[in-house]
This record gives structure tokens, sequence and C-alpha cells, in this order.
């Protein structure tokens, strides 16, 4: 192969490594590099504890309210003592946080979570970062839950 073409063909396929890195590295949401840069090896993790449900049965959330700070590290530890599974779910919530992980029994989940289910007996533990302050709606939606009462809010402010 004559070494100028061989040349002109290793330089466009340098030049578009070059655009595609530049590309990626533009659309990359600041809110996730905002995470990322929040988590400092010495950054103090908050633990908030949750019961979905209670031990007799009783369909809420212990607490229902739950208060948080954009930016700062928390781990939620879950738990579910009643006889029957609930669904931890903020949807919209879950959309403006950084979730570093869940651990739950022998599994750590790393990603996007969207609904957490806990059945009678289980733990989980999520930690995440907040990135957006608003207001949230937070319910269990397993069939009538929402609608007995087993509801609450999340709060994130600045």
């Amino acid at each position: 192969m004559d070494p100028l073409i061989w040349m002109k063909k290793k330089l466009s396929s340098f030049l578009i490594l070059i655009l595609i890195s530049i590309f990626c590295y533009c659309i990359i949401p600041f809110p996730f590099a905002q995470a990322v840069n929040a988590i400092a090896p010495n950054q103090e993790v908050v633990e908030v504890k949750v019961h979905l449900g209670t031990p007799s049965g009783e369909l809420k959330f212990v607490p229902n309210e739950l208060k948080f700070v954009a930016g700062q590290k928390y781990k939620l530890l879950l738990d579910n003592p009643s006889p029957t599974k609930h669904y931890f779910t903020a949807r919209e919530f879950a959309d403006r946080i950084w979730t570093q992980k869940v651990d739950a029994g022998n599994v750590e989940v790393k990603g996007a979570i969207n609904e957490l289910e806990l059945r009678p007996g289980a733990n989980a533990q999520w930690v995440f970062i907040p990135m957006k302050a608003g207001t949230y709606h937070l319910r269990c939606t397993v069939a009538g839950h929402t609608e007995a009462g087993m509801i609450g809010t999340i709060i994130v402010s600045d």
C-alpha cells in the first residue's frame, strides 16, 4: 500500500476519534458531572431510615416525609417489617438523583433505579445524591396501598 494513502487513512481515523470524543464530552449531562465531583472519599454520608409498613400491617411509610439537600450523599436504609410486600416508588425523585448503588441481600445494583420492591422482612440500602431541588411524591404502588394512604413526600432543598 502506498505510504501516503496509508497515512491519510490513519489521519482520518484519528480525526474521527477526536470528533467522537469531543461530541461525547459535550453531551455528558452537567448534573452527572456534578454528582461525580461531589463524591469525594471524605464526604460524609447521611443515613436516613424508612420503614415500608408496620409490623401490625399498617399501610404507611415511617416517616412519611423525607428531607434531603441537593449535592449531599445519602444512604437510604429501607426495611419492610410488615407481613406484605411494598414498593418505594418516587419516579420524579429517582429521575433527579444520581444513584451510586442499591444493596439488597447479596446483590448490589448500579445505575438508574425507578422503584424498589421490598418483600416482608426485606432490607435494602440505596446510596444516592439528589441533584435537583423540589418536592416529590412517594407512594407504594401495590394495588390498593396508595389509596389506603401509603404515600409520602420527598423534599429536596438547595
